[in-house]
């Protein structure tokens, strides 16, 4: 076993993952969790307007990664990777969040831990090595189209049931870059609704031009607002990761989710039981944008199923990490 750890920092949250990683596994290395954390920081907030990001966002992005710098050296991780995705692309001032970073894990012993702001494809390619590690072995029937929705960017791979990327994309929409440029209002208006809609459909149309849709039998969900929304299909009384993780609803049930957590009001959205805080405010233009996703896929040929994996791009990391070091 090598206990290594993934830090994902992205437009909405920050996250965490220890990890024991068997590579003596017959088939695959197996990931055996040892931490899981999540803590919404919104890095993004107002980068898609600025440029740049806020001091308020950096000061609770760096105290979270202090954080985990600490945890990881109490728990003797091997080796961390770090990485930071849509916002740390897209602002001006990267570098001051790059050297508190920095700071943090070499004060607890990892010299030489910083963000590596990775392309849309990279990020693309370990979602789907994490999210389908363990699709096999659940007999979800490939081809995969795996899509990581994300705050400001949504990443769609399509691949084979033996791990192999065929295409992966990249595009520039995600729950806080539409709330923060198009859903202004508590709900939405029809009007808003239909622009930011328009938006969502022309980015999909960017992805489909790379992406081939025909021919996937299963779409696979992974991230924070599709796990949320999944969660609101199933009615679940609080959020359990158990339950959600390879879950496999309707796309009738999905669809009416996405509807209903885009029309409710913040207030209503606070109220469900496994709402997280940190996503009351976006979860509707993330519904927007998972609902059509499900729409296009479903008519491209998929199987009538919405498969949710609760792993991702911080498996992915932690898998890609312990086999570079082994």
């Amino acid at each position: 076993m090598r206990r290594v750890a993934a830090v994902d920092c992205g437009t909405n949250s920050i996250r965490l993952l220890v990890a024991d990683v068997d590579l003596t596994a017959p088939t695959a290395p197996v990931l055996h969790d040892v931490v899981r954390r999540m803590e919404v920081v919104r890095l993004g907030e107002g980068v898609d307007r600025t440029g740049r990001i806020c001091e308020a966002a950096l000061a609770r992005a760096l105290g979270r990664s202090r954080e985990y710098a600490e945890q990881c050296a109490e728990l003797g991780v091997a080796d961390v990777r770090f990485v930071a995705t849509s916002a740390a692309r897209d602002a001006g001032n990267a570098e001051d969040f790059a050297a508190g970073v920095v700071a943090a894990f070499a004060e607890h012993g990892h010299d030489g831990v910083a963000p590596e702001v990775i392309s849309g494809a990279e990020e693309a390619e370990l979602s789907f090595l994490g999210a389908t590690g363990d699709l096999g072995a659940a007999d979800v029937p490939g081809p995969y189209l795996v899509v990581d929705l994300g705050g400001g960017s949504t990443e769609l791979v399509r691949g084979t049931a033996d791990g192999v990327v065929q295409a992966a994309i990249s595009v520039d929409m995600g729950c806080v870059r539409h709330v923060e440029r198009y859903l202004h209002h508590d709900p939405p208006t029809a009007e808003e609704l239909a622009v930011a809609l328009a938006e969502v459909d022309r980015q999909l149309d960017l992805a489909a031009a790379t992406v081939e849709l025909a021919g996937v039998r299963t779409l696979v969900g992974v991230a924070g607002t599709v796990t949320t929304v999944t969660a609101h299909a199933m009615g679940l009384t609080a959020y359990d990761p158990e339950v959600i993780h390879l879950s496999r609803l309707p796309a009738d049930q999905v669809r009416a989710a996405c509807t209903d957590l885009l029309h409710l009001d913040r207030r209503r959205r606070a109220a469900l039981p496994f709402m997280h805080p940190g996503r009351v405010d976006v979860i509707g233009a993330g519904a927007l944008i998972w609902g059509r996703v499900v729409d296009r896929v479903l008519a491209a040929g998929a199987d009538d199923l919405v498969v949710t994996s609760e792993h991702d791009i911080l498996d992915g990391v932690c898998l890609r990490l312990a086999a570079d070091t082994d």
